[in-house]
């Protein structure tokens, strides 16, 4: 006998997003399952420098406060509740809801997920975590759990666990996980799957878009949709973007299977309706991957502003005197950024003003505290006309660093711990195997040459970018077969690098999907070491797939 979809919705992206968003999800329409993601690598920093403060600390109380407003509507409802919101801490958080439920009188049975916190094994980390898969959260599911907490799990997992109760698929079901990896991709991070940040947003643009939610099936297929009359806009290119956020090459590796994105086909169903099908999985690779934060020293920055004429000349100026200021202990490390958004015959002093931004870092605060800060404002009444700064510096503050490494499955002891105090443990997959390098797909046949014009490639090309540690992606698509045939011969890497100077001298990685119509960037190094480091302007990545699209490339008129 068939089983009945499985609706799943998500309430929150990230720790921060929308406070109303699970109110929202539980009036809005008919759900079985409500997912939150609360965790990223910065969360994840966060989150243990909250726990240094206070050891009943870190997991994300916002969840909390969402909960209070809405947990007797779940319940009503029969909507379960799956989040990862539990942090470094979800044994504590499971129990701020049993005394919640508790105290409004609300009998909810809530179960928590523990084993990955790896931290006793990295000596001088603040938190390492290992990336868990969906097999906990289905272990408490079956067992009868309304609520479920978990730690470090791949975001995929809040979908593949609860799709793996409903439906009793086998951790040998490959291609059906990796279905639920694809729609548990999409979900994750919210209304980015509804059309926010979406790159072609004319034609998504609302003031309030709505969180997507999921109608997946028992083969692992998938509707993605939203609920009626919410705001945002759900097609293949929200669908699209989603996929490509934050992924590498074909193999799209997690603890659960390994998803072939490759194979991933999307058809619009009607309005607001895009069906993910078509996708085949393989077995995990053998080994899990552990994000470990560690402090990686203190930071401390000040931006001088430049007010009208002689731009470059006063930003020689006050180089030579900080670098004169700081001679005696030089930080270890020291980054100049010259911001031009001056414009001649300014119309207002801040459109007349450019912005010169230092950054320093080092393992000793005071090589950034008051050595720097005292340089900054000693020169007030000494450096170029006009002299000011956005803000004084502080004393300098710490700033972590990511690293991801990777050990056996067989070494990480997950545990479903459920509502009624027994411990279940999760034995690994069992099937593994190695990642391996997909053959690059045949290109279609180029274009016809013909007439172009010097124009954004975004006028053609939409893009989403993230991070991954220090590396970037960036995910670059088109929506008809004749600009495929033109992205796939135009972008190469050597012309992403003329595009994209900062990639010069790094390692950029080009992977080819045709059924997205689709090319994937990975460039490797460029974050440094990750986004709490701080190491550029964009530290998240987030944007650099829309200087992508700024940039002028020749296209063929026949394509505009």
């Amino acid at each position: 006998m068939t089983a009945a979809p499985l609706r799943i919705g998500n309430f929150s992206g990230f720790y921060g997003d929308r406070a109303e968003a699970l109110r929202e999800m539980l009036t809005g329409g008919e759900l079985d399952v409500l997912t939150g993601d609360y965790l990223a690598e910065l969360t994840m920093l966060i989150l243990a420098r909250d726990r240094m403060k206070d050891p009943a600390a870190g997991y994300a109380r916002t969840f909390l406060r969402q909960l209070e407003d809405t947990l007797g509507l779940a319940h009503e409802r029969g909507v379960r509740i799956v989040t990862n919101a539990g942090g470094l801490n979800p044994a504590g958080l499971a129990d701020a809801v049993r005394a919640l439920a508790g105290r409004l009188g609300i009998p909810v049975r809530v179960a928590h997920v523990e084993g990955d916190d790896l931290t006793s094994r990295h000596p001088g980390s603040l938190a390492a975590h290992a990336y868990l898969g969906g097999s906990g959260i289905a272990a408490c599911l079956r067992e009868g759990a309304d609520l479920v907490v978990t730690g470090r799990v791949t975001d995929a997992a809040l979908v593949t666990g609860p799709a793996a109760a409903h439906f009793g698929w086998a951790p040998t079901d490959h291609d059906r996980l990796a279905g639920a990896v694809a729609a548990g991709h999409v979900l994750e991070c919210g209304t980015q799957a509804t059309g926010g940040n979406y790159a072609f947003f004319d034609g998504a643009r609302t003031v309030r878009p709505g969180f997507p939610v999921a109608e997946l099936h028992e083969d692992g297929s998938s509707v993605i949709t939203k609920h009626p009359g919410t705001g945002g806009l759900v097609d293949v290119g929200t669908v699209t973007a989603q996929l490509l956020y934050e992924t590498g090459g074909a193999r799209y590796a997690g603890p659960d299977t390994t998803t072939r994105l490759d194979t991933v086909r999307l058809t619009a169903e009607g309005p607001d309706r895009v069906r993910i099908d078509g996708v085949r999985g393989e077995a995990p690779p053998p080994r899990l991957k552990v994000g470990v934060n560690r402090l990686g020293g203190f930071r401390n920055e000040v931006v001088f502003v430049l007010t009208g004429l002689d731009i470059e000349a006063k930003a020689d100026l006050v180089r030579a005197q900080m670098t004169e200021a700081l001679a005696k202990s030089p930080p270890a490390e020291v980054r100049w950024e010259l911001v031009r958004t001056d414009r001649p015959d300014a119309p207002t002093q801040e459109t007349a003003s450019a912005l010169l931004r230092l950054v320093v870092r080092d393992p000793r605060q005071e090589a950034v505290g008051r050595a720097l800060s005292g340089a900054a404002i000693e020169l007030a009444l000494a450096s170029y006309p006009g002299f000011h700064v956005l803000a004084p510096p502080g004393k300098g503050s710490p700033y972590g660093v990511f690293e991801g490494v990777y050990v056996p499955q067989e070494d990480v002891a997950q545990v479903a711990v459920l509502h009624d105090g027994r411990r279940v443990p999760v034995g690994p997959p069992g099937e593994y195997a190695e990642l391996r390098d997909v053959p690059e797909p045949a290109l279609p046949e180029p274009l016809p040459p013909g007439p172009v014009t010097r124009a954004p490639l975004g006028r053609v090309a939409g893009a989403r970018s993230g991070d991954k540690g220090g590396d970037a992606n960036v995910g670059v698509w088109v929506r008809s077969d004749d600009a495929w045939r033109w992205l796939a011969h135009e972008l190469t890497v050597e012309r992403f690098r003329e595009l994209i100077p900062e990639a010069a001298g790094l390692t950029v990685t080009r992977h080819v999907l045709p059924r997205l119509r689709a090319l994937n960037f990975v460039v490797a190094g460029i974050l440094g070491e990750g986004v709490a480091a701080q190491a550029r302007f964009d530290p998240q990545a987030k944007a650099l797939g829309e200087w992508l699209r700024s940039r002028h490339v020749d296209i063929p008129e026949v394509l505009l």
